[in-house]
């Protein structure tokens, strides 16, 4: 048993288990908190999605704009990698993108690697269009962090960053 999980209280329950008076532990109690929190922060990047997709395009699905800022920042990606990263089908990728070439927003050019493949890329236009709708909000992560202390903030990346690599923070 180590020094921490007999000073917190833990001693004896397993990850997950309850207290004999119904209770969470305490580990399992925070991380139910932790996943409330999340779930509030991703609902708060869906809005903010669902925002930004519609000043780019009024009617453009959150999924769409996910799409063209994906290739905006690869900078050019075949449809395949595009899929893959996005975690999505292969076939809803290739709607949005059309949607996003109707628009002027992306193009795609032969992939010198594989002539039977195309990369896709945002042209100009797109890029500066998507600058125009993130302009209003491009400050608010620094805005929200103004009073943070930098290490708390250094601190806060190098834990997510473990949580999303699946590591243990060391």
């Amino acid at each position: 048993m180590t020094a921490a999980s007999a000073s917190d209280g833990s001693r004896g329950t397993a990850p997950g288990s309850v207290r004999r008076d119904g209770a969470p532990d305490e580990r399992t109690a925070a991380v139910r908190a932790l996943e409330l929190e999340f779930g509030e922060l991703f609902t708060h990047v869906r809005r903010l999605f669902a925002e930004n997709a519609e000043r780019l395009s009024p009617g453009m699905l959150p999924g769409a704009y996910k799409v063209f800022t994906t290739i905006v920042r690869r900078g050019e990606v075949t449809l395949s990698a595009l899929a893959e990263n996005l975690h999505s089908d292969k076939g809803q990728i290739s709607r949005a993108v059309r949607e996003l070439e109707d628009l002027g927003l992306v193009q795609r050019t032969p992939d010198p690697a594989d002539g039977r493949s195309s990369l896709l890329s945002a042209t100009p236009a797109g890029v500066e269009r998507l600058h125009a709708v993130r302009a209003p909000r491009e400050n608010s992560l620094l805005t929200a962090l103004e009073a943070w202390h930098v290490d708390d903030i250094r601190e806060l990346t190098r834990l997510l960053h473990a949580l999303s690599s699946s590591e243990t923070p060391g």
